[in-house]
């Protein structure tokens, strides 16, 4: 459930050797779930209504704070496994997206 602290995580990418990015996988969810992430989907084809995207799997999680996010990003355990995320892809972009304030 949304809330204004809520934060909405975004990551585009290309996987370019599939299995450093398998082994990401396989680790990402366990870290996820410890520091109070939710994975809300991905998308390896999405539907572009204008624009141009780059080839690639885009994903989005959830968290309930930008601390909470912060505190997954920067922990050692989630560091350690983004070396095979790195390896493995060609990051596109990174970034989070903050509730819009009350009207």
């Amino acid at each position: 459930m949304s809330t204004p602290d809520t934060v909405r995580f975004v990551a585009h990418f290309t996987v370019d050797d599939p299995e450093r990015y398998r082994v990401y996988e396989k680790g990402f969810f366990p870290i996820l779930k410890a520091h109070g992430g939710r994975f809300l989907t991905y998308d390896d084809a999405p539907v572009v209504l204008e624009g141009e995207r780059a080839d690639g799997r885009t994903v989005m999680i959830e968290f309930d704070s930008e601390e909470q996010l912060r505190t997954w990003w920067d922990s050692p355990e989630y560091r350690e496994l983004a070396e095979h995320r790195i390896a493995g892809t060609t990051t596109h972009s990174i970034f989070f997206v903050h509730q819009p304030p009350a009207r």
